[in-house]
């Protein structure tokens, strides 16, 4: 019998690429709440420092009527990361290169680890976002003007984004503390870490830089809650 080496390729190509597609299938990470997902687990989103804009403060940094130029979807439902970068200017140091998230806000935040205070020779506190009560200003330059606020800076406190229907499933509630375990070889705890549990949101706990590193974490990976 005669084989066909050209068929025979095409075989072991078919059989190939059949194998390749099952195992991208079984990569998929299962979705929130599917069958034989863990419902504690929820995946990590790495928070570079970055500052959210009011209207007026866009006008003065980039030009009256200017708008913000979308670079990249965040995972956050209508937020994304702009082309637009500022630099923030405080009384010992200056960052530059620091992102522009939208939409623009009601009022202007400005988002720093704690090296970065040093940095800057500010002390911002640990905050939720939109808790600016009592926090520094600080100087941000923009390529058509520059701004001085007079507060607006905080080291934003690790937070669960969560449906109030997943909360529910949970027991959980919005604002409620839980805890948070992190395996690996760097693994451990995160305590006092709130739940966020509002419409519109994407299940995913956001921590910024130095905490990341602390436990060995990057984007996407999967940490467990655990309840107080």
């Amino acid at each position: 019998m005669q084989i066909n080496s050209p068929m025979i390729d095409r075989v072991i190509a078919e059989l190939l690429a059949q194998s390749l597609s099952a195992s991208a299938e079984q990569a998929k990470p299962a979705a929130i709440g599917s069958e034989g997902r863990d419902p504690w687990l929820v995946p990590i989103g790495v928070s570079n420092r970055h500052i959210h804009l009011s209207r007026p403060d866009m006008d003065a940094l980039f030009g009256p009527g200017s708008e913000l130029t979308r670079m990249k979807a965040m995972k956050q439902p209508g937020q994304y990361a702009a082309e637009e970068t500022v630099t923030i200017r405080g009384p010992k140091g200056q960052i530059g290169k620091v992102r522009v998230l939208g939409p623009l806000r009601k009022e202007t935040q400005i988002e720093v680890s704690v090296a970065d205070g040093f940095t800057l020779g500010i002390k911002p506190p640990l905050r939720m976002s939109g808790k600016l009560e009592e926090s520094p200003g600080i100087e941000v330059i923009g390529p058509y003007g520059t701004i001085r606020k007079e507060r607006g800076v905080i080291v934003a406190l690790r937070h669960i984004h969560m449906l109030p229907a997943e909360a529910a499933k949970l027991g959980l509630k919005n604002g409620e503390e839980v805890d948070v375990e992190v395996g690996g070889v760097r693994g451990g705890i995160m305590h006092n870490v709130t739940i966020r549990a509002a419409e519109a949101s994407f299940m995913e706990m956001h921590i910024d830089v130095e905490e990341a590193n602390a436990f060995g974490l990057k984007n996407d990976a999967m940490v467990r809650i655990r309840k107080v």
